[in-house]
């Protein structure tokens, strides 16, 4: 077992660890839609490339779910083939937002160095793709709330 302290002294040389391997800007929350980011999970049994629609807005949520959904065959095939879509992923805080996200299946835990290096390698790929998708359907997308 980890103190508090260790296990966030863990998490904090993961992510730097994580930066320093992979030094480039990712795009993340710079989406230009508010409420919808992309975002690295990492914690002690998975790690996870998501795209997260969070919005207080429940109209918007659903418009811009479905919005990807219209371009789930195109994600699938073209980008990221493993994906997963869920309209009601319930976050640690019990939040429930809309999640799509892809799961690194190698055995994963943030407090195992030994498993970093894979979960850093599936993290850059897998969010270039999402990116890739993102870049290339960016108009469509806002489309779902910005016509």
């Amino acid at each position: 077992m980890f103190s508090k302290e260790e296990s966030a002294q863990l998490r904090k040389e993961f992510w730097t660890s994580f930066g320093k391997s992979f030094p480039r800007k990712w795009l993340l929350y710079n989406t230009q839609i508010k409420d919808f980011s992309f975002k690295f999970v990492a914690d002690k049994n998975k790690a996870l490339v998501c795209l997260d629609i969070e919005s207080f807005d429940k109209n918007k949520n659903q418009l811009l779910f479905e919005q990807i959904l219209a371009l789930k065959t195109i994600l699938i095939d073209d980008y990221l083939p493993k994906i997963i879509f869920d309209s009601d992923y319930t976050l640690e805080n019990g939040k429930v937002i809309h999640r799509i996200f892809v799961e690194h299946l190698e055995a994963f835990n943030i407090h195992d160095k030994n498993s970093w290096r894979a979960a850093y390698e599936f993290f850059n790929v897998k969010m270039n793709q999402f990116e890739l998708f993102y870049e290339d359907y960016e108009d469509f997308i806002r489309q779902a709330v910005y016509n």
